[in-house]
């Protein structure tokens, strides 16, 4: 009976604060329905100019297509590379392409020709990824064989078939909402407790340091339930995007989650004294947490030493996870693995935060 007590305190805490309960609402809301269109690594819309040196009706062809597609701005037409190069330190295009002369003439007669392809490498990925499309275009209407040879090779897209990147995106955004409504909540509210000295009431009572955790912890695993279930419904309402794998299974993921979570935030409000030294300690481990989780990055292009971190990172489990079920339709033998992780790391982390509290008797 004291426990629930003790939650219902909590959750009247929660409720009577002008702030929180609109941010439980909101923030999922906002995540689920901006990110997804921002957080895109899709390249398009990159400006291109050309130096046509030829005049030629491939040439012209060639210029058609770039216009035609839906991957680049075409930016026009310059006399000279100099004159495009200066638009590039500009920053007004971002690829030239230089089609030499008598180019159209010698690949009628069989006689390979370059161009030239210079792109602003700032950007690496929009600079390499912008030449590729460029390379197939030229290609593909210049060299005939070569397109010929490529259409014979077949490829198939698994789970994901039409490599929306929104799909792959949105099962990693449960765990960015996940982190704040139960890791950055729970951080704050002792931490507020201590700075208005409400906390000292329960100190002075004879409550067990378990019973005083718990009842800080299970409101935020109840809310984690609630902000899935609202990123859940956005996600198909929205995109029309829903799970191919069993919907529970995802649950008990969040579930696990905000149980490392929580304890997390409460281990760090155990270590503060202000409001803003919680913050910034949250995050400073958030932040490294989600960029090596592999959750804008695959893990296996991380360097040796910063893929070793991702086997103490309970973010990297949970996305992992999710993408398995969310996307691939995995069951629970497919995230056995990481259901294991993330338990034995909330367990850790939840027993360190009853540990690290310390209750004056």
């Amino acid at each position: 009976m004291t426990l629930k007590y003790l939650i219902q305190k909590e959750f009247l805490q929660i409720r009577r604060n002008a702030f929180l309960p609109r941010l439980i609402v909101l923030f999922p809301v906002v995540i689920m329905c901006v990110t997804p269109w921002i957080m895109n690594m899709e390249v398009r819309n990159v400006k291109v100019e050309v130096v046509d040196n030829d005049r030629s009706a491939l040439s012209r062809q060639i210029v058609n297509s770039i216009a035609a597609s839906q991957y680049f701005i075409f930016n026009g037409q310059r006399d000279t590379y100099n004159e495009a190069l200066e638009d590039i330190e500009l920053s007004k295009t971002d690829i030239i392409l230089v089609i030499p002369q008598k180019f159209g003439r010698d690949m009628d007669l069989g006689i390979r020709r370059q161009v030239l392809i210079a792109a602003n490498a700032v950007n690496g990925t929009k600079g390499a990824i912008g030449s590729i499309y460029l390379s197939q275009i030229v290609t593909e209407k210049a060299d005939p064989d070569v397109e010929a040879l490529q259409k014979k090779v077949t490829s198939l897209f698994l789970y994901n078939k039409k490599y929306d990147f929104k799909l792959f995106m949105i099962p990693a955004l449960f765990a960015i909402v996940m982190m704040l409504m139960t890791g950055y909540l729970p951080a704050l509210n002792i931490v507020g407790e201590k700075e208005a000295g409400t906390i000292e009431q329960i100190n002075v009572t004879p409550v067990s340091k378990l019973m005083f955790i718990l009842a800080k912890l299970i409101p935020y695993w109840l809310i984690s339930i609630f902000v899935i279930t609202v990123c859940l419904i956005l996600a198909w309402l929205i995109y029309g995007i829903t799970s191919a794998g069993p919907i529970w299974l995802i649950y008990v993921l969040a579930i696990l989650l905000a149980l490392f979570f929580s304890s997390f935030g409460l281990i760090i409000s155990n270590y503060s004294d202000t409001m803003q030294q919680a913050i910034f300690v949250m995050w400073f481990f958030v932040v490294m947490m989600l960029l090596l989780s592999g959750l804008f990055t695959p893990t296996r292009s991380m360097p040796a030493w910063a893929y070793m971190t991702t086997y103490i990172n309970p973010v990297s489990y949970f996305v992992e996870a999710v993408r398995n079920v969310f996307i691939r339709g995995g069951n629970i033998m497919n995230v056995w693995n990481q259901i294991l992780a993330l338990s034995g790391i909330g367990l850790f982390m939840g027993t360190w935060a009853v540990l690290s509290y310390k209750k004056n008797s």
